[in-house]
């Protein structure tokens, strides 16, 4: 895996105690590895990252960064039930 920079924004931050269930390891998964980039419907500085992820039950990982910041800014995170068995 590539050493990706990135930072948390406070609520990326408020996003993942309010999931423990999300590993940071997924988020740098999906983070190097995305299996499907959007842009987003409202900000054109903002990126949906998709990724699967087969240790939790093939679920979609969307991690929404600011795609033109070094470190990589990430804004959230959360498992899209909307894309289950979309991927």
């Amino acid at each position: 895996m590539i050493d990706m920079a990135y930072e948390l924004t406070e609520h990326a931050r408020d996003s993942l105690r309010k999931r423990p269930n999300i590993r940071t390891e997924w988020i740098e998964s999906v983070l190097d590895h995305p299996e499907r980039v959007d842009p987003d419907k409202h900000d054109p500085e903002l990126e949906h990252r998709l990724g699967r992820i087969r240790e939790y039950d093939d679920r979609v990982l969307r991690v929404i960064v600011k795609k033109d910041t070094f470190p990589l800014k990430i804004i959230t995170c959360y498992f899209d039930r909307t894309m289950r068995r979309k991927l």
